[in-house]
């Protein structure tokens, strides 16, 4: 009679395949959970900040005026918007043909009134004999041929005609005079016809095109500065706490969370007319001028104290008063109780302690009793500039 089959293989192999599928079954639920990026809570220096807003504006601008009408041409024409330019560069050519003709004939006047005077009086020849009769005269006065009246009368007549040549002189000189300056207003006017970029800059709009027939005072071009004003605006209430050198940290929209360091450089003794929130101007000391862009607009935290902490975490980390804690791979939802809170961080006073875990992305879907792997990332990199 042959012995049964044993069953202990078979029970074996299906609780081996059990614990397998069991273990694969883990894997793939561990997998699926959502990743929670989270930093440590760290103790460290918590920062006293005053909030505002920042613009970033052109230092100043300016609309390029025309003194003088004119029509302009296509000479060297070619203004766009956005155009760089530097001190000097030539904006616009208006048409000097009329002022060159006017130039023209006063030139001819000036160099003919030249010409005459350096031919000399006319009265010339007549102040000659009339110094000879006098001569004359008064020989014949020693010898008692004439009365002495009549050598008066002679000595008259050459007084009067230098009296005369000196009026012509004058009257030669106040013309030449006249016609020189009616050259230089001409000749400078012809420099105005040629408008020139008072300052290094960039074309921010164009009001004429070549064969536009301009009057005078209209503006042609408009010109914005190269350098940069970022200006921020502080509430009343914060503002008695700012002073100038005091650290900032800037944040602007367009560049999303990358930080950028500096300074209060001015503080402005007029508030906003709008709003009413003073205004201050910054240096920041680590951004590439080309992306201070006139009009952009963000965050700015101004440190005007500080203390240590001991427990600092990322401001985006914060919901309210409120942050997620995740422990053993489930997320909690913790109220905790703020006390300094800046750009990047917050300090809290109650509610966590130093090495417990928070998250700091997406949290808008995490929900309390979420089970999560987690992504740690760097402690300080709520704090570091970008």
């Amino acid at each position: 009679m042959s012995a049964k089959p044993s069953k202990a293989p078979t029970i074996l192999k299906v609780l081996l395949s059990a614990a397998v599928l069991v273990a694969l079954g883990a894997v793939v639920v561990l997998i699926l959970r959502p990743v929670a990026k989270v930093v440590t809570v760290v103790s460290g220096e918590a920062k006293d900040a005053k909030p505002g807003s920042v613009t970033v504006r052109e230092e100043y601008s300016m609309q390029i005026k025309s003194q003088i009408g004119g029509r302009v041409l296509s000479k060297d024409f070619n203004l766009d918007t956005g155009m760089h330019v530097m001190k000097g560069d030539v904006l616009v050519h208006l048409d000097p043909g009329d002022i060159e003709l006017e130039i023209e004939q006063i030139q001819n006047e000036y160099d003919s009134t030249k010409q005459r005077i350096a031919a000399g009086s006319p009265a010339s020849f007549q102040l000659e004999s009339a110094d000879s009769d006098l001569a004359n005269f008064g020989n014949l006065l020693k010898l008692g041929r004439i009365s002495d009246s009549d050598y008066q009368k002679s000595r008259r007549a050459v007084e009067t005609i230098k009296q005369q040549m000196l009026l012509e002189k004058i009257r030669d000189e106040a013309e030449l005079a006249t016609e020189e300056n009616s050259l230089k207003v001409k000749k400078r006017e012809l420099e105005k016809m040629t408008l020139t970029a008072p300052f290094e800059g960039e074309v921010s709009a164009v009001f004429a095109h070549p064969g536009d027939l301009i009057d005078a005072g209209s503006p042609v071009v408009s010109l914005i500065t190269t350098s940069r004003v970022v200006e921020a605006k502080i509430s009343e209430e914060d503002f008695a706490d700012i002073a100038i050198g005091q650290p900032v940290s800037v944040i602007f929209l367009p560049y999303g969370e990358w930080v950028y360091n500096g300074t209060v450089s001015k503080i402005l003794p007029t508030a906003d007319p709008e709003t009413q929130r003073h205004l201050i101007d910054l240096k920041l000391t680590d951004i590439a001028p080309a992306k201070l862009i006139p009009g952009i607009t963000g965050e700015v935290s101004v440190v005007v104290g500080s203390r240590h902490a001991e427990a600092i975490i990322p401001r985006r980390a914060l919901i309210n008063d409120s942050v997620y804690v995740v422990s053993d791979g489930r997320v909690e939802l913790r109220r905790v109780r703020k006390g300094y809170v800046w750009l990047t961080g917050a300090e809290i006073l109650a509610g966590l302690k130093p090495g417990e875990q928070v998250i700091v992305d997406d949290l808008d879907t995490f929900r309390d009793g979420d089970r999560v792997r987690t992504e740690e990332l760097p402690s300080d990199a709520f704090a570091a500039t970008k």
